[in-house]
């Protein structure tokens, strides 16, 4: 299929109509360059059977005649073994693994990995790393990979760490990275660069990184600290900077869209464990025992749901997406009665983002924001412990003992346990990859089980979330046998959910 001709591509931005009068063809590789406009219109590449490529930006896109040079992994006795150095330049990850007979071949992303020609020489690249945002089990691993890639792959030796957050950049606060000065990190929690929220004066970041000769930014943050990096990108290419800008995308929700999971979930969801078992030995050993454990999630609740189904101790697992109520049949009381008078005790997972519709009625508190613009919650765990302990005391015929265990901030500052450390390993080297060979504007991500370059648009577009409709959320109501909590509006309005996001 001719890249020119028409096609209207659904891409997080409105409906682009890919026409000859508004393509321009990149000599480099034949895909789409939108001219004309203020901001870089998303890639899209179309082939046959519905093939899409939403590919990511490139250097030469807006610098011409860049010189390439040899990629000096071939010399590297590491990757004497390997039989094949290199992607493929076609290479592509398909967004959707399963498929009908006769549905069209869908959406991909561009395959991470060594390229045979690498647009940067290693004593030229000055490098930097910053992490911005909340702790999470894994970013000095990141750190430490990135650095040590850099080096041991590619025989860069100028690498700064930005200390904390964004607004290191203009505050000029760095420390030079080497890999025996990483050495060790990864098996510390937090991130020894440092980390904040807001700080995000664009000019300011960009004039920092052009003063101080940086031509590789990498950028570990959750979604707002990706918007920033793509706002960051955006500069770079308006001033024509010689400048490769990689995301990697850090949320230990896990809720960042297209990617498979972030790194630092697999820790959390691990960690948890102990703070249930610990709610679960409180509970059985008192009559009417409750252990209410509080998790992170606040938007999604994954941790609460991977941690309720690895544990098979939980009761009842309330999360951000699923609404419930507390009196009235069916409501919570109910079943924690019901529960109670079976078993004799009972465990409680809640997400820290659940049941804030409730809190707000409750309190009558008003939105409030962080600096990085997310909503201040109220502690959900504190609240409906008191809550439970009210209902119950008006009902003299049955005491309840409950312990409360809130494992937010411990979970998040652990090191990453032994699979997000191959995981973090794996995507800053694809991040180090995709930087050398050109690659910017992009973050970096396992879909399906490899790791793909994907446009920071897709990342920020929206939020990653548990589909309640869907069977991983049959398969904990089955595991835990709470009632679903839903009314029939509810579920109309959670399938309809369920219809948008398969159609993005």
């Amino acid at each position: 299929m001719d890249p020119t001709m028409s096609n209207s591509v659904s891409n997080g931005f409105a409906d682009k109509i890919i026409t000859k009068e508004k393509v321009g063809l990149n000599p480099r590789n034949g895909f789409v360059l939108m001219e004309g406009l203020n901001k870089l219109q998303p890639k899209i590449v179309g082939g046959d059977f519905g093939y899409i490529l939403e590919d990511v930006p490139h250097l030469s896109d807006y610098i011409p005649h860049l010189p390439t040079y040899t990629n000096p992994l071939q010399y590297n006795p590491a990757y004497s073994v390997v039989k094949q150095y290199f992607v493929d330049n076609d290479d592509t990850v398909a967004q959707k693994i399963v498929v009908h007979k006769n549905s069209p071949r869908g959406v991909h992303f561009r395959r991470a990995g060594p390229r045979q020609r690498v647009y940067f020489k290693s004593d030229e690249v000055r490098a930097c790393i910053v992490t911005c945002g909340g702790l999470c089990p894994g970013l000095n691993t990141v750190i430490r990979e990135i650095v040590c890639g850099l080096h041991h792959m590619y025989d860069v030796k100028g690498v700064l760490g930005i200390v904390g957050g964004y607004r290191g950049f203009y505050s000029k606060n760095t420390i030079s990275l080497t890999p025996k000065f990483v050495n060790d990190i990864h098996k510390r929690g937090g991130t020894i660069l440092g980390t904040s929220r807001g700080g995000h004066d664009t000019k300011k970041i960009v004039d920092s990184i052009q003063d101080r000769g940086i031509n590789q930014v990498y950028i570990i943050g959750g979604d707002g600290t990706q918007k920033g990096a793509a706002v960051i990108f955006e500069e770079i290419r308006r001033r024509g900077l010689n400048v490769a800008v990689a995301g990697i995308p850090k949320t230990i929700d896990n809720d960042i869209p297209v990617i498979d999971k972030s790194f630092g979930f697999d820790t959390a969801v691990e960690e948890a464990q102990r703070a249930i078992n610990a709610a679960h030995v409180e509970a059985t050993s008192i009559e009417n025992g409750i252990g209410l454990v509080k998790l992170m999630g606040r938007y999604s609740g994954y941790i609460a749901m991977y941690a309720t189904l690895a544990s098979r101790d939980v009761d009842c697992c309330l999360i951000p997406e699923s609404p419930f109520y507390l009196e009235g049949p069916g409501g919570l009381f109910e079943y924690i009665e019901k529960r109670l008078k079976e078993n004799g005790h009972m465990v409680i997972v809640i997400a820290e983002g659940a049941g804030q519709e409730l809190l707000s009625e409750s309190l009558h508190t008003t939105d409030q924001q962080d600096a990085s613009g997310n909503k201040l919650l109220q502690d959900v765990g504190q609240w409906i412990s008191q809550r439970i302990k009210d209902h119950f005391s008006k009902r003299s015929k049955m005491a309840i003992n409950l312990k409360y265990i809130d494992l937010m901030y411990m979970i998040r500052a652990v090191p990453s346990n032994a699979s997000d450390n191959v995981y973090c390993t794996l995507v800053a080297q694809s991040a180090v990859h995709g930087a050398m060979a050109g690659y910017t504007g992009f973050t970096v991500g396992p879909v399906n089980g490899r790791h793909a370059y994907i446009p920071f648009h897709r990342i920020i577009e929206k939020q990653h979330k548990v589909v309640i409709t869907d069977r991983m959320w049959a398969r904990l109501l089955s595991s835990t046998n709470q009632p679903s909590f839903l009314s029939t509006k509810d579920v109309i309005e959670a399938s309809k959910t369920e219809n948008n996001l398969l159609n993005c």
